[in-house]
């Protein structure tokens, strides 16, 4: 809470229900951006409210890593074909990327516990209800409860990006953004785990509750905390919202082909597991990734003085389409899971440099919308990555392993041919 000034009239002599009102009003002030004095990772979670909404988003964001899993599997328990189940989680992650901008257009105009409590409410009781509906039976209740699922996912993510310009100084933007790119990975790492762990040890269907739950607890975390009962001002926006900056349409065609190289890799990962006959293969390369990032990340929120987004991103994006080329040279298995850590080194700092770059190129008052707009054509562009190495797996190895690096570099293309409208203000 900020101290009220000196010249502030005392609580004491305000009639009970005013200093009441001036608490609430306290409570929701932005708190005052931590100091830069000290600098690394640990003073930024040590800062006001950043390590407890960190945490509680993590928490609440688990189902978007946890259904597709869980959807997937409780189709086949109910002895639907794995097409139908496919198709269930495909709907679930098409509908959150829709979703997303939507709510953080909302957000902007109010606030994020107001729009992610009832929209918790929504996803949670439409997982609960794909648990009780029977897939093979009903297939269409289904796919409405799947992509209500989705359309209602709490924007969570965004909504905690768009605040750190509230609650960290700006010249550690760049330190705060990292911290969280790196973090995320314990989403797409422990999700799936969970998931299956659920599933092995009660049933798909409580794997489904279970993403109720976890998506009701983080969001009930992070709509605690005062920041996220902050009414910005309200303030003219241009129809389109963010859209209307060029600068902000070059970052998203630049994520879009980003996303390609997620989703592709996946796809990448069993493709060697079957190369090679070594199934483990299918796990260990992904989880690899995430550690490169893990590592690129913390390496990231190191420096001192950070590049600016329209040099970082070209420079970092060619630097990731160079390490996915080192996949294509033919390798022994313990190789290629050590030659999957290099692009993973990239990703975090990818991801934190785009972040800041998208926070500073939003008009004014668009600043979640922004954010989920950035993290919604990744999530499409990682359903594209995904069915295009799919579709070229019939053709071998090699073009399979193209897939992620085209698609890093028309990224880093897009940014280089967009850097003049990546000047920030």
């Amino acid at each position: 809470m900020i101290p009220p000034s000196p010249s502030s009239t005392p609580t004491s002599s305000l009639p009970a229900s005013a200093t009441a009102a001036a608490a609430d009003r306290e409570a929701l002030r932005p708190p005052r951006p931590a100091a830069s004095s000290r600098p690394g990772g640990r003073s930024i979670l040590r800062a006001p409210h950043v390590a407890p909404l960190l945490a509680g988003t993590l928490v609440g964001r688990l189902p978007a890593a946890m259904a597709p899993i869980a959807v997937l599997l409780a189709a086949r328990a109910d002895h639907a074909s794995t097409a139908v189940g496919a198709v269930l989680a495909a709907l679930y992650a098409l509908a959150g990327s829709i979703g997303q901008p939507l709510l953080g257009r909302v957000v902007d105009r109010s606030n994020l516990a107001a729009v992610a409590l009832p929209a918790a409410a929504v996803a949670g009781g439409a997982f609960t209800a794909l648990a009780v509906v029977d897939c093979a039976a009903q297939p269409l209740a289904a796919g409405v409860l799947s992509v209500v699922a989705g359309l209602a996912t709490p924007p969570l993510e965004a909504g905690l990006r768009a605040m750190w310009s509230r609650l960290i100084d700006p010249s550690r933007h760049h330190k705060v953004f990292a911290l969280d790119a790196a973090a995320q990975e314990v989403v797409f790492v422990a999700g799936p785990l969970l998931a299956t762990a659920v599933c092995l040890l009660a049933s798909p269907d409580w794997a489904l509750v279970a993403c109720a739950v976890a998506g009701a607890a983080g969001t009930l975390a992070v709509a605690a905390r005062g920041p996220a009962r902050f009414r910005a001002a309200a303030r003219a926006v241009h129809w389109l919202g963010p859209l209307h900056s060029t600068g902000l349409l070059v970052l998203l065609t630049a994520s879009a082909f980003f996303g390609v190289t997620l989703g592709s890799f996946t796809v990448l990962a069993l493709s060697y597991a079957d190369r090679h006959h070594q199934g483990w293969l299918a796990g260990v390369m992904p989880a690899a990734l995430s550690l490169g990032s893990l590592l690129g990340g913390t390496a990231w929120a190191r420096l001192k003085r950070p590049w600016p987004p329209g040099r970082a991103l070209p420079a970092v994006g060619g630097a990731y389409a160079v390490a996915f080329a080192v996949l294509l040279l033919p390798a022994p298995p313990w190789l290629t899971v050590t030659a999957s850590v290099l692009p993973g080194l990239f990703l975090a700092p990818w991801l934190a440099s785009a972040f800041v770059a998208c926070d500073a190129l939003a008009p004014s008052g668009t600043a979640t919308e922004a954010a989920a707009w950035l993290i919604a054509v990744i999530g499409l562009g990682q359903a594209m990555g995904t069915a295009a190495a799919g579709q070229l797996s019939a053709y071998g190895h090699t073009a399979t392993a193209a897939v992620p690096l085209v698609g890093a570099a028309l990224a880093a293309a897009a940014l280089v041919a967009g850097r003049p409208r990546l000047s920030l203000p």
